[in-house]
């Protein structure tokens, strides 16, 4: 076995950091690892089905990329409840001693009905408030410094809106990071992180050797959302060049970058897979941007969470390494 740390070969298995567990994708499909309350590790595979896989066109290149993160998004969202409730960690903040009055009021006054529309309303707010961090905020503050330039930014009012997304962005999840069950969560993502790569290393899958690796990957999600953010930047660019007078409307402005939001999403996804085959400068310039940004996304994970990661990992790879590489 090799002993200089080189990557063996690249897999096509990735994942997610849950509540007090991991979910891992591979050749086999999707299982979930959690840590239960009594100690022990819960593995359950889960049946994942992409819609590309009836609708063809659906995975065209560019266009699988938009329908692969809404996928994501909705599984792995599905993924972090189900965890949350296996591990007790609904049990606990439900519980009297961690409920507000409010908290208090809300459950012994409103029907479950009820509870379900202000949850709803609630997810609501919670897109609008990302719209208007990631969207509406950059432009208005790009807008203010332009003004004081007295127009002289115009001509780099895209490139000054994704300087401006990538620091609200940044400043977004250091804010988050301070929170204890955040904190918690990102420790299981370097658990996940440091379990592909033990993999990829060609070592046994063990505590000590998937201790040893490193926790920032450059397949990693967040590596995604700052390729999306560098695309976004190059094609509003050569919007905003090629039409000037839709970037002096602040909502017509608002509007074409929704629109190009599944364009960009496509590119960001091909670069990714294009990554995870490559190993060159270009590929290294535009990874790391998010390898950096994953020293706040992950943290250095206690044993106990790396013995879930391999507990997923597991449930997903096949016998044969090469069955398991990036195709």
């Amino acid at each position: 076995m090799s002993k200089n740390n080189n990557v063996i070969h690249k897999t096509s298995v990735g994942g997610q950091a849950l509540i007090e567990g991991i979910m891992m994708q591979g050749p086999k499909g999707a299982a979930m690892s959690v840590r239960l309350p009594d100690g022990s590790i819960d593995t359950e595979e889960k049946e994942f089905r992409h819609i590309r896989d009836k609708v063809k066109f659906l995975g065209f290149p560019i266009i699988r990329g938009c329908v692969n993160f809404v996928e994501s998004m909705i599984f792995g969202y599905k993924c972090l409840m189900e965890s949350a409730e296996k591990s007790g960690f609904e049990d606990i903040e439900n519980s009297e001693e961690n409920q507000s009055k409010l908290d208090k009021w809300l459950s012994e006054h409103l029907s479950k009905k009820v509870m379900s529309v202000i949850t709803g309303i609630a997810s609501v707010l919670g897109v609008l408030l990302a719209f208007a961090l990631f969207f509406f905020l950059p432009s208005k503050l790009t807008d203010f410094f332009n003004n004081l330039a007295s127009g002289a930014l115009t001509n780099f009012r895209a490139l000054i809106e994704g300087v401006m997304r990538i620091l609200i962005f940044i400043a977004y999840i250091a804010l988050v990071s301070l929170m204890k069950d955040i904190k918690r969560t990102f420790m299981y993502h370097g658990a996940e992180h440091k379990t592909i790569f033990c993999y990829e290393h060609g070592l046994e899958l063990t505590v000590e050797n998937v201790r040893k690796q490193s926790r920032f990957h450059p397949r990693c999600g967040t590596s995604f959302m700052f390729v999306m953010i560098i695309i976004s930047v190059i094609i509003s660019s050569i919007i905003s060049v090629a039409l000037p007078d839709l970037r002096n409307n602040i909502a017509v402005w608002m509007v074409v970058k929704l629109l190009i939001l599944p364009l960009v999403m496509g590119f960001g996804y091909e670069f990714i897979k294009y990554a995870g085959r490559h190993d060159n400068l270009i590929v290294k310039i535009l990874s790391a941007p998010g390898l950096w940004m994953q020293r706040l996304t992950t943290k250095e994970p206690d044993d106990s969470m790396i013995e879930v990661g391999i507990a997923a990992f597991k449930a997903v790879i096949t016998d044969n390494p090469e069955d398991d590489a990036i195709r």
